[in-house]
């Protein structure tokens, strides 16, 4: 379960006041934590991934691993996203009618379990400007420990470096719908093909890159660190973007905020 490093704590006087919680869980570095820091503090923790065309195989993976080095609960749950059209259409806001689909099926199993708190791992950095599926919390009364504990997506780090955990330093991810504009319908092809392209891109040194679609075919951004990189890799780069998507439409960088 890594070292057993304390919480900080305020963290720990939220597990001591709600001490049967169900987690909102992705395998993240900051749900991760969260995991870490309710087994901690002896909390009654059952984490729930739910598996939709948008989570990657390796996301899940990343969850399970995660959850059997802290011998933590961990409960799979299968979703058919794309049923849903207020998704599937791909709106504007469609993370916020994701989001609402995604912790309704979680907190329905969870008071299944006999677990009636829902906790996801928004971060004191996270930006509600930018995340329009944090309202959907709100309105579902989801909590957020680590924001109302204000601690930011650095010192989430630190303490997982820390405490041992695996992914202390694991790059933030975004589900693969938010590859694919607002407008153009999500289906399970250009899910697939998002994630296979990734897949193979990673395969070349590439990581937490990503390769959006876009009108000219594919648009490729990159860390600003991976830029040398991308030029020695770019010939083979292309053939997978060619093969996947027909064209390459540009190249660009990722400035990466936590």
């Amino acid at each position: 379960m890594g070292h057993d490093v304390p919480v900080p704590e305020k963290l720990g006087r939220f597990f001591d006041e709600n001490p049967r919680v169900a987690l909102a869980f992705s395998g993240g570095a900051d749900s991760s934590y969260l995991f870490y820091a309710a087994r901690m503090c002896k909390a009654d923790v059952r984490a729930y991934f739910v598996k939709t065309a948008f989570q990657t195989q390796s996301e899940m993976a990343d969850a399970i691993r995660t959850a059997r080095e802290l011998d933590g609960d961990l409960c799979v749950i299968d979703r058919d996203i794309l049923s849903d059209p207020a998704v599937a259409s791909n709106p504007p806001d469609r993370c916020y009618w994701c989001k609402r689909r995604i912790f309704g099926t979680i907190a329905s199993v969870a008071g299944e379990d006999g677990r009636d708190l829902v906790i996801d791992a928004t971060n004191a950095s996270d930006d509600p400007a930018v995340r329009p599926g944090m309202r959907a919390l709100a309105e579902m009364g989801v909590r957020s420990p680590l924001k109302e504990c204000q601690i930011t997506k650095r010192e989430v780090r630190e303490l997982s470096r820390r405490a041992g955990l695996w992914t202390w330093n694991l790059p933030s991810n975004s589900c693969l719908a938010t590859r694919i504009p607002a407008g153009t319908a999500l289906t399970a092809e250009n899910l697939r093909r998002t994630e296979e392209a990734e897949l193979m891109a990673a395969g070349l040194g590439l990581s937490d890159l990503r390769i959006r679609t876009a009108a000219g075919g594919a648009f490729v951004e990159v860390r600003r660190e991976q830029e040398e990189l991308l030029g020695k890799v770019k010939p083979e780069l292309e053939r997978i973007l060619l093969e996947h998507y027909g064209a390459v439409a540009g190249y660009g960088t990722r400035e990466v905020k936590e």
